[in-house]
This record gives C-alpha cells, sequence and structure tokens, in this order.
C-alpha cells in the first residue's frame, strides 16, 4: 500500500503516518514546516518530507490513498492534483475507520474525559495482555505512539473527538467511527468557532448516537442531563448503560475505589472516579473480569497534562492539566481541593483556545476558579489578533469568571514574578493549559517555584 499524507506534521498525522510505516505501508507526505516532536520522529522512522512545501509532483496515479490533515487549505496544491487524478481522499478518522472496520470499535467521546477514559482502557487491555488498535490524544505511559493499527488484533479503541474532519470534510471526527460500544462522558460547550449554539453542539454528540452499530452499546453518564435528552436518538437494538462515579474513598493523600474490596487507586478526583467506571464497563463488554480489571487499573498513573504531577517537595505538590473549557476547569480544581483539602491551593491557567479567548464566551467561566485560594489567568494579546478574534482586555477577564481575588496577566514574565512571590509551604500548584503560557519550560518553572519554599 502507498499512502501520502498531505500535512504530514500534525499531531495526529504523524502518529497515523508512523503507525502505517511500522505496519509495512510506504509512506510519504510533504507539509510546509513540520515541529517537534513531529519533526524527529518523523525523522528517525525515515518519512520526514527532504523539503518543506507543497509538491503536486508527489501525487501520482499509483498512490493508493491520500489522507488530507486539518493543517492544509481547500486550495493545497497537492489536493489539487489528487482530484484530478481522481485518487481516494481520506480524513484522519475516515482512514481510521478504513483500517478498523472489521474490528469491534470502543469509542469514547464527550466534552471532557476522554483521553483520560480511553487511556485507562488501553492500560488495563496493555497490562491484561490483550491485542488491540489504538489512537489517543497524548503520548502514554507505556505507548510509543498516539496511534497504533495492526492485522492480527481484533479490538480497536479510540478517543472520539467532535472536531471537524478535514478542510474539505466538515463532519465531526467521531461521526466516521460507527462505534460498537460507544461512550459519553459529558457535555460541555466548547469549539464555539465551529457549533456557534449551543443546541448545535448538542446536535453532533445525538448524531454519534445514532451512528452505534446494531446490537451495539451505549455506556453514558448519566449526571448529564444533556446526554439523558439524547439517548432516545439510538436504535432499539441499542444497549443503553448508565452510569456515575465509582463508589470511593480518600484516606491520607490516597484514593482506594470500593468494588466489594478496596483498590488503592495513583489518581484521584471525582471526574476520575466517573472515567473510571465507563472505562471498567467498556472492559465488561469485551470479556475483562472484574478482579483483572480492577488489578490492572491500580498501576495507572495518569495520562500526560491530565492532573500529572511535574514537581515535588515535603511541602507542595505541582500537577499539570490540559484543562482549558469551563467544565474542566472547575472539575480539575475540585478534584485538587478535594484531595488535598488542608493545602492552600495556587490555581494558574491561560485562555489559548478559540472559544477561550472570545468576548462573547468568557461568561461560561463564571466562578469557575471559585474554589482557588490563589486563582491566576494569563493570555496572550498576540495570539488573539492571529486567531482573528475582537481584543479582550483584564477587566473583560475578570467580569467573565466573575471571581473577586482573580489576578490577570498579559505578559508571562509579569506572571512569573508574580508565581515567584507566593508561598509555597503547605500548597497545591495547579497549572491548566493547552500551550504553554507563551514558550514556558512549564515543568522547570514549576520545579523552581517549589524549591523556594
Amino acid at each position: 500500500m502507498r499512502i501520502h499524507f498531505i500535512a504530514i506534521g500534525g499531531s495526529a498525522m504523524h502518529n497515523l503516518a508512523l503507525a502505517l510505516h511500522e505496519k509495512g505501508y510506504e509512506v510519504s507526505g510533504s507539509d510546509d514546516e513540520i515541529f517537534e516532536p513531529s519533526r524527529s520522529r518523523l525523522e528517525k522512522a525515515g518519512i520526514l518530507p527532504a523539503q518543506w512545501g507543497w509538491f503536486p509532483e508527489k501525487i501520482t496515479p499509483d498512490l493508493d490513498a491520500v489522507i488530507l490533515g486539518m493543517h492544509a487549505r481547500e486550495d493545497n496544491p497537492e489536493l489539487i492534483r489528487a482530484r484530478e487524478l481522481g485518487l481516494r481522499i481520506y480524513s484522519y478518522p475516515e482512514y481510521l475507520y478504513e483500517q478498523t472496520k472489521d474490528k469491534k470499535r470502543i469509542i469514547v467521546g464527550g466534552s471532557h474525559g476522554k483521553t483520560t477514559t480511553t487511556s485507562m482502557i488501553m492500560h488495563v487491555l496493555k497490562t491484561c495482555g490483550v491485542e488491540f488498535d489504538y489512537m489517543v490524544g497524548a503520548l502514554l505511559e507505556g505507548f510509543d505512539t498516539m496511534v497504533h493499527l495492526s492485522k492480527s488484533s481484533k479490538i480497536a479503541v479510540f478517543e472520539g473527538d467532535e472536531y471537524l474532519s478535514s478542510p474539505i470534510d466538515k463532519r465531526p471526527k467521531f461521526h466516521h467511527y460507527h462505534p460498537d460500544v460507544a461512550i459519553l462522558t459529558g457535555i460541555a460547550w466548547d469549539h464555539m468557532n465551529v457549533f456557534p449554539t449551543f443546541d448545535n453542539y448538542v446536535e453532533q454528540f445525538a448524531h454519534f448516537i445514532e451512528t452505534i452499530q446494531d446490537n451495539g452499546c451505549l455506556i453514558y453518564y448519566q449526571g448529564d442531563e444533556n446526554i439523558r435528552q439524547i439517548t432516545c436518538r439510538a436504535k432499539s437494538s441499542v444497549k443503553t448503560v448508565p452510569y456515575e462515579a465509582l463508589p470511593h474513598v480518600t484516606r491520607n493523600g490516597k484514593t482506594y475505589v470500593l468494588h466489594g474490596e478496596e483498590t488503592e487507586l495513583q489518581i484521584f478526583g471525582l471526574h476520575n472516579m466517573q472515567n473510571l467506571h465507563a472505562a471498567y464497563l467498556a472492559c465488561k463488554e469485551i470479556g475483562l473480569s472484574d478482579s483483572d480489571f480492577f488489578k490492572a487499573i491500580s498501576s495507572y498513573k495518569g495520562a500526560a497534562k491530565r492532573l500529572q504531577k511535574i514537581a515535588e517537595t515535603p511541602q507542595c505538590t505541582a500537577y499539570l492539566d490540559f484543562a482549558h473549557s469551563p467544565s474542566k476547569l472547575k472539575a480539575t480544581i475540585q478534584a485538587v481541593r478535594e484531595q488535598y483539602p488542608d493545602r492552600k491551593l495556587i490555581a494558574c491557567m491561560e485562555l489559548h483556545t478559540f472559544s477561550s479567548l472570545n468576548a462573547a464566551f468568557l461568561p461560561q467561566y463564571k466562578n469557575s476558579m471559585d474554589q482557588a485560594d490563589t486563582a491566576v489567568v494569563y493570555y496572550n494579546p498576540e495570539v488573539i489578533v492571529h486567531k482573528r478574534l475582537p481584543a479582550i482586555s483584564p477587566e473583560d477577564v475578570k467580569k467573565g469568571f466573575q471571581n473577586g481575588k482573580l489576578e490577570v496577566f498579559t505578559d508571562n514574565q509579569q506572571l512569573l514574578a508574580f508565581l515567584k512571590e507566593q508561598n509555597y509551604r503547605n500548597s497545591v500548584l495547579l497549572i491548566m493549559t493547552s500551550g504553554n503560557f507563551n514558550g514556558v519550560d512549564l515543568k522547570a518553572m514549576a520545579q523552581e517555584l517549589l524549591q523556594q519554599e
């Protein structure tokens, strides 16, 4: 098989390219720029493009497929050439389905908790020696890539993203996967640049439910009213299984899940206990025993940037989390507050996404950081210009968050100076972002801050 990637350097795209190369396919690709770690990983595999740019001459009739990434534009010269030749052009999710259409597919959807729930299932299956294909939105401990495809596996586990599939396919990615087992963790408005109203956003999840295979299974969080209202969209042959947080207890900073007996976990927080239950139910659907599941999950440490511990001293612990939307922000702060009720909580987040930097969306953040003792928000005005959004002021941010003690910074050096002034004795530092505070090494920063306590 000869496969060409248009925009091969993207996080998802280069992982798929590596997976197909590992499977024995002949892989080529192009991009106008490729950053780390994609560049080094493609180079190591011998499939890094020799030059940056778009080269229509790479598109030849003997290609079996062209995979189009979101980074490309509709007028991309290679895309135009592929269309002229009548080649089969796939979006990233379309090709994942093509590779796994004869396997049992577990798809994890929802506005939050997708990566964590997917990684839980992956960890358990690997620990139990079950072969499977996968696609997940973060690098996980014990896994070399974010995508793996094989000829012999009979199960596929995918994180189901609701964002658009490609520049020429405006359907959400998870509409392509046709799950046998579907999980919905919750719905909280996101991607308002694509889904301008909440009703329109919810409809994408309703359609996802409609794509579940005959005699399939829908596992859904019953505490989410929006999900409860759309479960009726499932086919009559689809089994619906509601879930909530697994019973658990926290003692001396450790969380134990209760399932007839106690199992000590390396993760914590109410949302993680909800995700854990969803993962358990999915694994049960494919035949894993309770004892195998709980024995395996006891060694699960979490996904990168999902309440990831990045620094620790006897007096302070620092966590890094991907939280950026209002629901994720609130849930992450609540989880840390519950785990460390006697410590001061210093929470620092970056507004970085299209939605979060939109003045019309800021009121969605109301009271989302109230449980923090010190609440800090940073944003870079240059990113707003780059995203072609109207300017916002620190006062707009404070008004949106409705938090009288909120500190807002637009200069990362001033932010760092403020953080260095804080007392980290008997505290928790929680850093939340989908970016890096305009080029800050967040792990190094956390380690430096904690050393001064």
